[in-house]
């Protein structure tokens, strides 16, 4: 009875704190952002252009945004697509309780996880999708609360209507039936993939990269729901994941987590290039995640350049950041502001595994930015590779990059070639039978839970 009692007090509180963060976190999408019309627009590799032929800034009570909203290229509007098609995993509430304890929501404390999720989500979109993959129902996705503006939205759809009435009076334009179904086809592959890397990440104990399954994982590594997770450790908890994952759909897909800094070339291929679970040979692609931090107690402002460059690269998938003990998926940036989406924003459970599930929920109708000197010095960044000559390329041209914005002997990070057992580092198994985590790597976990880095 006494069991019984504690867990309807458990109950209770876990009630009270959802609503309590519903109200709380609920702000986050009614503060506004404004970007300048003169500086380049940088998003996972992309790059937007929101030139006009007036110089000068937004102002910040945005008295002259609708004059420039008229000025501006059409840019922005792919910008946007772009930018709104990118995966968003926020607070949730109401889901399946978690495993081992009374909460049914991630409101205060999953907002590492969160972003982590993001990241990895951007890297099986990059894999199925491919990167010029874009949701046919962004810009259908309100946005009143947001930078852009009703007279934006007004616009966009005075030019969509133009353009169709374009259409209706030219004569009817003959398209093979090849190659309208082949569009089709296409479409259709691309909606089912959307939907089902969502699906991976739901709130419930069957989803392969959903909370419930990334608790626990933390598990082995010392952490229990409702603890602060940082992002080292997150890093360390997506690979596990992605290592148990059983979706045959998943089997082409590794991760490799750097080792104090170090990427181990001959470890990432001996990854990518490990038989799959079928049975046969094959290459995987690789979603290479380094734990770093770009500082002591505050972020070193010599690392900006280095950041901004790897936010360039086509191949980045983000960076698991933010502030202190507030998480941050950065994704782009402008001048010297990073763009991120926030998880700090408490939705209702969405049951993905019905048919036709909502989308809505799963993509943030506008970005946010925030200054690089305000980011907290812990942060994981990640990349991606579909071949081991993607990898190649990618570690000559990011060794590059870390060599040319050093301004000290050592870079943030290293690629060195050979195995980490080459250097008397312990070797981590692909698979373990009787333990999901290594004495050595629960051991470096366990650092990392304290995020504390060696610095170079």
């Amino acid at each position: 009875m006494e069991a019984t009692g504690t867990d309807e007090v458990d109950k209770i509180k876990s009630k009270f704190m959802s609503a309590w963060n519903n109200m709380k976190y609920s702000w986050v999408l009614k503060t506004k952002t404004y970007f300048s019309r003169n500086s380049p627009v940088f998003l996972l590799g992309k790059c937007y252009h929101f030139k006009t032929e007036e110089s000068g800034e937004l102002s910040t009570d945005g008295s002259n945004f609708d004059k420039i909203n008229t000025e501006i290229s059409g840019n922005v509007e792919e910008f946007r697509k772009d930018f709104i098609s990118r995966i968003w995993l926020t607070y949730r509430e109401e889901f399946p309780q978690i495993k081992g304890s009374a909460l049914t929501t991630d409101c205060g404390w999953g907002c590492t996880l969160r972003t982590g999720q993001m990241l990895l989500a951007q890297g099986l979109m990059l894999h199925f999708l491919g990167r010029a993959w874009v949701w046919p129902e962004a810009l259908d996705l309100d946005s009143d609360c947001e930078s852009w503006t009703s007279h934006t939205v007004r616009r966009l759809t005075a030019s969509l209507e133009a353009s169709l009435s374009a259409e209706r009076d030219l004569p009817p334009r003959q398209t093979p039936r090849g190659t309208r179904g082949s569009r089709h086809r296409a479409e259709s592959r691309n909606d089912a993939y959307h939907r089902k890397i969502i699906s991976w990440f739901g709130d419930s104990p069957p989803a392969a990269f959903g909370l419930h399954q990334l608790i626990e994982f933390g598990k082995k590594s010392g952490k229990a729901a409702g603890d602060w997770y940082g992002p080292a450790v997150v890093a360390h908890i997506l690979r596990k994941a992605v290592e148990e994952a059983r979706d045959p759909e998943l089997q082409g897909v590794t991760v490799y987590v750097a080792q104090d800094c170090t990427v181990y070339s001959s470890d990432v291929i001996d990854r990518q290039c490990s038989f799959l679970d079928s049975g046969k040979a094959g290459t995987k692609a690789v979603i290479v995640l380094v734990p770093v931090r770009l500082g002591g107690e505050r972020t070193n402002t010599d690392y900006l350049e280095f950041v901004k460059g790897i936010l360039s690269l086509e191949y980045c998938v983000g960076i698991i950041g933010g502030k202190p003990k507030q998480s941050y998926y950065f994704a782009g940036f402008q001048d010297d502001s990073l763009i991120y989406m926030d998880p700090h924003y408490c939705q209702s459970f969405v049951d993905v595994s019905i048919k036709d599930f909502p989308l809505e929920s799963f993509h943030c109708p506008s970005p946010k930015k925030m200054s690089f000197k305000k980011m907290d010095p812990s942060c994981t960044i990640g990349f991606y590779c579909r071949t081991v000559q993607d990898f190649e390329k990618a570690s000559e041209e990011i060794t590059k990059m870390l060599n040319s914005s050093s301004k000290e002997k050592y870079p943030l990070f290293t690629f060195v070639k050979g195995h980490s057992r080459d250097y008397d580092f312990a070797s981590s198994p692909l698979h373990e039978e009787n333990d999901l985590f290594s004495e050595d790597e629960k051991k470096r976990l366990k650092r990392f839970s304290t995020e504390e880095f060696v610095l170079l």
